[in-house]
């Protein structure tokens, strides 16, 4: 699977490079041209493999899916500074003197980009525990990927200008880029049209502020989240138990049942493991066994697993015998085996929990979220308890010792001694035929001596009472707790699980009650806490970094108007396409806030360029937005193309990669188609009325 895994990911770095490719060519239309952004990919991946190699990480399926987001990405500093010196040479400007002031002009702008994209990493890199273990690489390797491309962006990329492209005129273009030249030309001027005219209602920018925090808010609530996507790994886990005391040959008997169940109910299998009282429960305990089954590659079969499972899940459902609940693999490793939802219930004191536990099980079981529901702590072992008459063995002349004695010897055996054959020691061991062990206790059978010599019959001065107690006792957080696990409905997340059982518990339990969350519950909680974390400071760091580079408070938080609208688009996009907010979308949406504020920085460092240069601010930003209409356009739909592969990936793991892919791309188009109207209305109202000293170019200041 693991290896399967990768080859799905390389396969797909050629995939996004090849439409990587496709866009700046189409965009630019002359190969001469597409080549220099093109040069930043494989410069910018080799670095990212040597940062790889000093920090000793691996090649694996997280650090290759940055290479393929990185593909995307790299290529936009390039990108950005070969479009402005593309554009002067168009204006007449001769190569070399339209590299230098082309470059010049946009440096601020790629320096902001950059620092941007890699402080949006930084709170991922160090995040502790399941997250930061996840992701310190893949953070590491695609802020290592943009650091270098915007070195060559502001290097190579002027040089190779300066080198290859021509003055040309209308005359020497090819006959592609005279036939697509008049669309360019109209889209700009259709551009700044709908922008002039979304000026007059400028106040529009607040609603659509406002309207995109109210979906992110409503999608937030009812959009399911988990841990990770269940990946199809070609295997299931089957466990099964039945009452405590049943025997061995029983359990072995009902394990050949059920794997004669599997052969019959699924032809998609490639092999069975199976072991009966695998030693899950309490020490020596019998009533469990275990089956792992693995199945053919999913091209080789019609079903999916989760179809196999759920089809699985009804079928065994019939076998009365015992309890058997089908679990699939978590995608990302959960604390030990065990089912996705695991509650703790805390208690003050074992009759507390004898009390509500049952309550708390039989309302989890009522409850359609969940189709398979168990506890570790159980009230079902028998126990024969031995009551002694101590009076009346007095009487008889019986010592308690000597009771317990003949009881131990003869149902749990007794060692009387040694003896030595053939040079080996054996031991003595006294106990009644196994054919009366198995039979209920028969005290009448057994006798046992007085201080007189007289034989007794045990009976007389011992009662057997029948009861149940749990096989053992188990402690959490140093109090006497309970663990409640559960299988989810089909459709039904770790999210999903968790909020049913907070709402059972609130009917249920009463206030002497703590809750806690273990294993796979543990992980998603401590993980959506740490990239809410994540998220909050990636935001603040960009603020203070923008806020540093263009020496103003207003500025940034103009370009982090953008933040919004890519939320909103992620957050629409994992709704309709029935994803789910985990682990990976959400790192996705961590990414977005360096991508989308990248087209802010672009427009609002222009409008400050031009404000210096003697335009009104209304002057500055329209003609600044219109300016860099194609590079965000370049930009971003070279993003999208590159991370495509990933939204589309079918192989194996696809699943996760699936979720962040679609995240990225529906945020990064709704933002880009916003930003470019939304950006230049705020900009009129917050920026001031000249621009700040810092910002002023040297061709401004002329």
């Amino acid at each position: 699977y693991i290896k399967d895994s990768i080859l799905e990911v390389e396969q797909t770095i050629f995939l996004a490079f090849s439409l990587v490719v496709l866009v700046i060519f189409l965009f630019l239309r002359d190969w001469r041209t597409t080549i220099i952004p093109i040069i930043a990919i494989p410069i910018s991946l080799i670095g990212a493999f040597f940062i790889m190699y000093v920090a000793e990480f691996s090649i694996n399926v997280l650090t290759l899916l940055g290479i393929v987001l990185a593909i995307g990405i790299v290529v936009d500093d390039a990108i950005v500074v070969l479009e402005n010196i593309y554009t002067k040479i168009e204006d007449g400007m001769n190569p070399i003197d339209a590299a230098t002031k082309g470059s010049a002009e946009i440096f601020f702008a790629v320096v902001s980009t950059t620092v941007a994209l890699a402080a949006v990493f930084l709170p991922v890199i160090f995040l502790q525990g399941l997250t930061g273990r996840l992701f310190r690489e893949f953070g590491i390797v695609i802020a290592g990927s943009v650091i270098i491309s915007s070195f060559v962006a502001l290097t190579l990329t002027p040089m190779l200008g300066g080198k290859i492209l021509k003055s040309r005129d209308k005359e020497t273009h090819s006959w592609f880029y005279v036939k697509t030249e008049p669309f360019f030309v109209r889209m700009n001027e259709w551009y700044r049209g709908k922008l002039q005219a979304f000026m007059n209602k400028r106040w529009l920018a607040f609603v659509i502020m406002g309207v995109s925090a109210v979906i992110i808010y409503s999608l937030f609530l009812i959009t399911p989240a988990e841990l990770a996507p269940l990946e199809d790994r070609s295997s299931l886990i089957m466990s099964t138990s039945t009452t405590e005391g049943t025997t061995f040959d029983f359990m072995d008997s009902f394990m050949d049942k059920l794997i004669d169940h599997i052969k019959t109910e699924v032809p998609e299998r490639e092999g069975i493991i199976s072991v009966t009282s695998p030693g899950f429960g309490a020490a020596g305990s019998v009533n469990s066994g275990f089956v792992y089954l693995i199945l053919k590659q999913p091209d080789e079969r019609q079903r999916s697993q989760g179809q196999i499972a759920g089809a699985l899940t009804d079928d065994v459902s019939k076998l009365t015998e015992a309890r058997t609940f089908v679990v699939q693999q978590q995608t990302i490793g959960a604390r030990g085996f065990g089912l996705p939802v695991q509650y703790v219930l805390q208690a003050p004191n074992f009759e507390k929990l004898r009390e509500f536990l049952p309550k708390f099980i039989d309302a989890a079981q009522k409850d359609p979220t969940f189709v398979f529901i168990d506890a570790n702590l159980k009230f079902n072992k028998p126990e024969l308890r031995i009551n002694i008459d101590r009076e009346r063995a007095r009487d008889i002349g019986i010592s308690v010792a000597d009771i317990a004695q003949t009881i131990q010897a003869a149902f749990s055996g007794q060692r009387f001694g040694f003896f030595i054959k053939d040079g080996k020691q054996y031991q003595v061991i006294g106990q009644v035929d196994r054919a009366d062990r198995d039979a209920p206790i028969d005290l009448k059978s057994l006798y046992i001596k007085n201080n007189k010599g007289n034989l007794i019959q045990l009976d007389n001065v011992v009662k057997v009472v029948e009861e149940s107690a749990p096989p053992q006792l188990y402690r959490f957080n140093r109090y006497v707790a309970a663990t409640v696990s559960a299988a989810l409905a089909p459709g039904k997340t770790i999210g999903d699980g968790i909020k049913a059982m907070d709402a059972i518990k609130a009917k249920v339990l009463d206030d002497t009650f703590s809750t806690s969350l273990d294993g796979a519950s543990k992980d998603y909680a401590e993980s959506s806490s740490s990239l809410i974390f994540a998220f909050l400071l990636a935001i603040v760091l960009i603020y203070l970094v923008l806020a540093a580079q263009f020496e103003s408070f207003r500025d940034p938080f103009i370009i982090l108007f953008t933040v919004p609208l890519a939320m909103a688009g992620a957050i629409i996009s994992i709704w309709y396409f029935n994803q789910t907010l985990n682990i990976f979308s959400e790192i996705g949406i961590i990414m977005l806030i360096g991508l989308v504020t990248k087209n802010g920085i672009l427009i609002v460092e222009f409008a400050n360029q031009r404000k210096a240069a003697g335009l009104t601010k209304m002057e500055a930003i329209v003609d600044a937005a219109a300016a860099r209409l194609r590079p965000i356009l370049m930009t971003s739909l070279s993003t999208v193309l590159g991370i495509l592969p990933i939204a589309l990936a079918l192989g194996a793991g696809s699943e996760s990669r699936t979720s962040m892919g679609i995240a990225v791309i529906g945020g990064l188009i709704f933002s880009t188609v916003l930003t470019l109207f939304v950006i230049p209305a705020i900009y009129s109202y917050l920026s001031r009325a000249t621009a700040s000293v810092s910002n002023v170019t040297e061709d401004a200041k002329v």
